[in-house]
């Protein structure tokens, strides 16, 4: 991919940014929040000059100056069944929003919940209907200057999710969000924003599927969580793209006073994915926990960058990431652990943990800290494994094929975050989607 701007802006450019935020009849301070995240995404340069941490993730051959900006069809799609399958039980959920192409096919939210004050709904009718709720936070968690493709993603942004829980609301159920993609070719560029007043708590399960094909198809996605003092807000990202997709995303919170974010990532899907997830601890008391689930086949390309930044004291986070590759597919995960000075009493752990079930196939993991304080309690470590011989051999020894023998031994390697996942229907589809990932494979 060039780093010119002019091949990059021949699809692209400052008028078409002018004509889709008239055409949705978005308000000046939107338009010009759009129009200055422009002006970043023609300043920024591309990969690799955009630093150490794309080295290992090539994206030169995505031509951005050939896919344009999805837009909705004319008339409203069907919810296909790969779409429905990804969801899972309907009536497990409070409230369930379903977007095929970028077009709304279902939305529904509890009486209930639409009465005590949750707003559960895309993010471009939240501009309309709550902007007092969605302007302060916009574009604040994850900036538009920050790289090209966030520029991009806040430029063009359609599609996405609007959350806002009431202080002191507590919703039992997870709320689903789901996204499916017939179209091919084209740049599907969706943004979440969380908000979750004090002593608030939810769960958002946003799922990402699509139908396949032949044409590069791109997803550049930003997820921006807001909890408000002791608030709990759980986040859940599942991709089951199709092999023709790329996939690069930003997934960060701002964690105040005594909240607590939960993120899990699920990556099975898409040929490339790159994706950062954050935390960023600021108020004293925070905690998060973040989860990462991978299973790579084929030729896919899975990067993971992370971050528990500790900004203030008496904070903790704790991050396991796993992943099991086969064939020719590849992972990298780069976690840093970052202790501000004055970020006392911190405790922080990290681990990554890679199974590799194929010659091929390969894992890089580098986990880092960086600490400036010195009263705190820090662990990272990583691990890459192959399947043990001889515990197979002990299994098949007791009548089990090697089949068998095999998959419970991948079971019981996911089994330790299958076992910190509270939320019933994404713990189904993940065990799914392992079986149907080992087929074939003895």
């Amino acid at each position: 991919m060039s780093s010119n701007p002019s091949t990059v802006t021949s699809a692209l450019d400052r008028d078409l940014v002018v004509r889709r935020s008239a055409a949705a009849g978005e308000p000046d301070w939107l338009r010009e929040q759009r129009l200055a995240a422009w002006d970043a995404f023609v300043r920024l340069p591309l990969p690799p000059d955009a630093g150490d941490e794309w080295r290992r993730t090539d994206l030169k051959s995505l031509d951005l100056a050939s896919l344009r900006p999805l837009d909705p069809p004319a008339q409203k799609p069907e919810a296909p069944a790969g779409l429905v399958a990804l969801v899972g039980d309907p009536a497990a959920a409070a409230g369930l929003r379903l977007v095929v192409d970028g077009a709304a096919v279902q939305s529904r939210l509890t009486p209930e919940l639409a009465k005590a004050g949750v707003v559960f709904t895309s993010l471009e009718d939240a501009v309309r209907s709550h902007p007092d709720l969605v302007r302060p936070h916009l574009g604040s968690v994850v900036r538009a200057d920050e790289n090209k493709y966030r520029a991009l993603n806040a430029a063009f942004w359609g599609g996405g999710t609007f959350l806002y829980v009431p202080a002191g609301v507590e919703v039992d159920l997870q709320l689903v969000g789901g996204t499916w993609l017939t179209a091919e070719g084209v740049a599907l560029l969706p943004r979440t924003l969380v908000v979750a007043g004090d002593r608030a708590r939810v769960t958002l399960v946003e799922v990402f599927g699509s139908s396949g094909g032949t044409a590069r198809t791109f997803a550049d996605y930003a997820v921006e969580l807001v909890p408000g003092a002791g608030a709990q807000i759980r986040y859940v990202n599942l991709e089951d793209w199709g092999p023709n997709l790329w996939e690069v995303g930003i997934v960060r919170a701002l964690v105040g006073r005594d909240a607590t974010v939960n993120t899990l990532m699920i990556g099975f899907g898409a040929g490339l994915v790159k994706t950062n997830v954050e935390s960023r601890l600021l108020g004293e008391g925070a905690t998060s926990e973040m989860l990462g689930v991978l299973f790579g086949d084929g030729a896919q390309h899975f990067d993971y960058h992370t971050l528990q930044e500790h900004a203030a004291p008496s904070t903790t986070s704790d991050l396991l990431y796993k992943g099991a590759l086969k064939d020719k597919a590849r992972s990298i995960f780069s976690g840093l652990i970052r202790a501000d000075q004055g970020a006392q009493k911190t405790n922080a752990f990290q681990l990554n943990r890679n199974l590799i079930l194929s010659e091929g196939a390969r894992a890089d993991s580098m986990p880092k800290l960086e600490i400036l304080a010195n009263d705190l309690r820090c662990t990272h470590g990583a691990s890459t494994s192959r399947l043990n011989d001889e515990q197979i051999f002990y299994l098949m020894s007791r009548g089990l094929p090697r089949e068998i023998a095999v998959r419970m031994m991948v079971d019981g390697f996911f089994g330790e975050i299958f076992d910190r996942i509270p939320v019933e229907t994404v713990r189904g589809w993940l065990s799914g989607a392992i079986e149907r990932k080992m087929a074939g494979y003895v």
